[in-house]
């Protein structure tokens, strides 16, 4: 999910007598199994008996009105219900719930759920829901695995599984840094997701000994785009500029504001680009002239088509980009399950050090409720998608 969950107040570009679409950057992780063991401390979660069935709560975002979200509603049920039919050797006793797009319903979704046995909360999606619900878990003692990926919202018994803004900025800068691309100009919205964003390639420069070497905020429209060009191309074309780290979270933002600045000369070529989300999709961007040569994080994708085709099989329509969060989550519990563990649900149990091999490769869940997740670095070359550093397959020895 978009940081901050930009499926909510997603703007577009507006100008006189036009506008541009903006669409909805969407983050996804896939299923999992244990690849480790289980951190040591301070836990929060409940205990349980692994040879009898293990009650999940999952909270969907159905009810809303929306027919994305009822689609996403009916992904994230079906993954959920293929992950614990897949769970060999644990039995998972999975209940759904609606949790609509209110706080206050998912709250007594959640409270309902624990109440009929529920021993962990899977979901919900939106960052302020999961808050409450956050919130109410606490004195409960139960965990929350959040389909959400904004990092706010982490931490105590709340844990976010979507790919966060810091491990996009993270590899990116980390590979940028390797590669000579040391001073980075950082181009970010003015809006929340866009300050986000800022937030964690801030946080990547400081991580990785690179340099902040200017900042460029932009409102989401063309003009506020417009105002801030000369500025970024002047930046760029001074010589003290290695790279262009932009946010480009709204959907619309990105070609208008690649396109500005290739127009003016700037592009790969002169000055690397590289951005918080992902250049290849939808796949009519690969054409760009601004995108060729950006540098972006994708996932390894290497197990996805086998699931979505499975999906498709089983329920006679695609799933939707976030679905597979379902399989995930409950496919990392049943395998901790599996593996006999009592304090599968707790926070030493779920944060494991070496994680989980996902379907969209290796994930962790971290002690302060955000994640890592093994990335590739991509770029475009000729319309065409190529991967600069692979993905790793594992957490051992991969600096972080």
């Amino acid at each position: 999910m978009s940081v901050t969950q930009t499926f909510r107040g997603a703007m577009s570009l507006r100008r006189p007598l036009a506008r541009i679409g903006a669409a909805v950057s969407a983050m996804f992780l896939a299923a999992c199994q244990p690849i480790g063991d289980s951190a040591s401390g301070p836990s929060t979660g409940q205990m349980i008996d692994p040879s009898q069935p293990v009650p999940v709560a999952l909270l969907v975002p159905a009810g809303s009105g929306s027919a994305d979200l009822e689609w996403l509603a009916r992904s994230l049920t079906n993954s959920a219900k293929m992950a614990a039919a897949d769970a060999q050797g644990a039995t998972i006793d999975l209940r759904i719930y609606p949790a609509g797009s209110e706080p206050a319903q998912a709250v007594a979704q959640a409270n309902k759920a624990v109440d009929e046995g529920a021993k962990i909360i899977l979901g919900p999606l939106f960052a302020d829901l999961t808050n409450a619900v956050g919130n109410a878990m606490a004195p409960r003692g139960v965990n929350v695995l959040s389909f959400s990926n904004n990092p706010d919202i982490a931490g105590g018994n709340v844990f976010v599984l979507g790919n966060t803004f810091d491990n996009v900025a993270n590899r990116l800068v980390r590979y940028g840094v390797k590669n000579g691309k040391k001073r980075i100009l950082m181009v970010a919205e003015d809006d929340a997701a866009g300050q986000v964003g800022a937030r964690a390639i801030q946080r990547a420069i400081e991580k990785n000994g690179a340099t902040l070497a200017g900042t460029a905020n932009h409102s989401v429209s063309t003009s506020g785009i417009d105002a801030i060009v000369p500025n970024v191309v002047s930046a760029a074309n001074s010589g003290n500029v290695d790279a262009v780290f932009m946010t480009a979270n709204q959907g619309a933002v990105l070609p208008y504001l690649l396109d500005k600045l290739n127009a003016a000369g700037v592009n790969s070529a002169t000055t690397q680009m590289m951005g918080l989300t992902r250049w290849d999709q939808p796949t009519a961007r690969l054409q760009l002239p601004g995108v060729q040569g950006g540098w972006f994080a994708i996932p390894d994708n290497a197990r996805k088509a086998q699931f979505d085709q499975r999906y498709r099989a089983a329920y006679g329509e695609a799933p939707h980009d976030l679905g597979s969060l379902g399989y995930d989550g409950v496919a990392a519990i049943s395998a901790l399950v599996r593996a006999g563990k009592r304090n599968a649900l707790t926070t030493a149990g779920l944060t494991q050090s070496s994680g989980f091999a996902g379907i969209n490769g290796a994930f962790r869940l971290r002690r302060d409720g955000t994640n890592d997740r093994a990335l590739a670095v991509g770029t475009v070359r000729n319309g065409q998608v190529v991967i600069l550093d692979p993905a790793p397959k594992s957490f051992n020895g991969f600096g972080f």
